[in-house]
């Protein structure tokens, strides 16, 4: 399995890779945590994109290929890999090509979790995270609240609602979403890589992926 998972904010993209890695094992890929590892273990890319997190600015994309190259020639990748929600241009997206092609890597699919922006919405505005950095347990307030009002099951600190998780900054991450990364649903789609499936359930979700990539 060789896939790209596209879709907006709270689409399921993160729980959907999780259900399709225990299927057959694929790398789960991020960019975000492709960053945090190299700059955890002190690479020569992480001290580089370091230096612009530190200055507050943009990792440039050749930075994030560099790294991604790394990714994707990790032992792991070699029985399949998952894109989680990357690229999230189109000039990463040729960016991507190139270096698929370089690789000898050919992708399986294109999969955009299609769904509501009403949905969206309510899912992330009654999501909760839990406070303690080292638990950072998700919770939702209508189909997963905590035993415990306003507690986490796990650590017993207090959950919270993230800054980027309120109805003005999720309006926002759907605007930058809908500007930056949706015209990749085009570029795919004219390539003929394109599954779109509707993220209401992930267990459908994860059924219909499989069954798209046999």
């Amino acid at each position: 399995m060789r896939i790209i998972l596209l879709g907006p904010p709270g689409a399921g993209k993160g729980t959907v890779s999780g259900k399709l890695k225990q299927h057959d094992n694929a790398a789960h890929i991020s960019t975000g945590d492709i960053l945090r590892n190299a700059v955890k273990a002190g690479t020569a890319l992480g001290k580089e994109a370091k230096a612009y997190m530190d200055r507050g600015d943009l990792v440039p994309d050749s930075l994030i290929m560099g790294m991604v190259e790394e990714r994707l020639k990790e032992p792991d990748c070699r029985i399949g890999f998952i894109f989680d929600g990357f690229p999230r241009t189109i000039p990463q997206a040729e960016m991507l090509d190139k270096l698929l092609a370089k690789l000898d890597i050919k992708l399986d699919a294109v999969i955009n979790l299609d769904i509501p922006k009403q949905v969206v919405l309510d899912r992330l505005t009654t999501r909760r995270t839990c406070s303690n950095a080292a638990c950072q347990a998700i919770y939702n307030v209508k189909s997963m609240p905590t035993k415990v009002e306003g507690i986490c099951d796990k650590c017993g600190q207090p959950v919270i609602q993230r800054s980027d998780e309120t109805e003005e900054a999720i309006l926002n991450r759907l605007e930058t979403y809908n500007r930056q990364t949706s015209p990749l649903i085009d570029y795919y789609d004219q390539k003929g890589m394109l599954r779109s499936i509707a993220s209401l359930s992930s267990e459908d979700v994860v059924k219909e992926a499989i069954a798209a990539l046999s």
